[in-house]
């Protein structure tokens, strides 16, 4: 696998376990969580703040999408391996589902953050492909589930 993919697993969280065990698994392809490729992160600074103008504050983006578990139904409790429609599964994997995301019609451009008033604004612009439609298949290997995997509805 390359690096356009995400392992996502879960496991139950108790102060009391010694070992976790993985409770479900998903390897997803990135594109199923944004198929936006162009942008390329910088972390950024600025100087001169605080009551003495010595402090630093760094632009460091946090992205938070949402995981397939929210985007799906059908994968609690079991492995599924989420790919581009046009990607050959392994030999030894059945679909389960087919799935589809549809580009939004705005794109942050910008945003900016007041520090008096704690406020953050964004700027946005029409998408150029608004509407797009991006379509996945789910599998499973074929000693597993073969309970379907659909989209939520978000």
């Amino acid at each position: 696998m390359d690096d356009r993919f995400l392992h996502i697993w879960r496991y139950p969280n108790t102060s009391l376990q010694t070992e976790y065990p993985v409770t479900d698994l998903i390897i997803c392809h990135g594109d199923f969580l944004n198929a936006q490729r162009n942008y390329i992160h910088e972390n950024k600074h600025i100087d001169g703040f605080g009551s003495y103008g010595d402090i630093m504050i760094r632009d460091r983006k946090m992205y938070v999408a949402p995981t397939p578990f929210e985007l799906t139904k059908g994968t609690a409790g079991l492995a599924t391996l989420i790919v581009p429609d046009d990607l050959e599964p392994p030999p030894d994997f059945f679909c389960v589902g087919n799935l589809f995301r549809i580009e939004g019609d705005k794109l942050v451009s910008e945003y900016s953050f007041n520090l008096v008033t704690n406020e953050l604004q964004i700027r946005t612009i029409k998408k150029i492909n608004t509407g797009e439609k991006h379509c996945f298949k789910a599998y499973r290997c074929d000693n597993q589930s073969k309970q379907e995997v659909t989209m939520v509805n978000i």
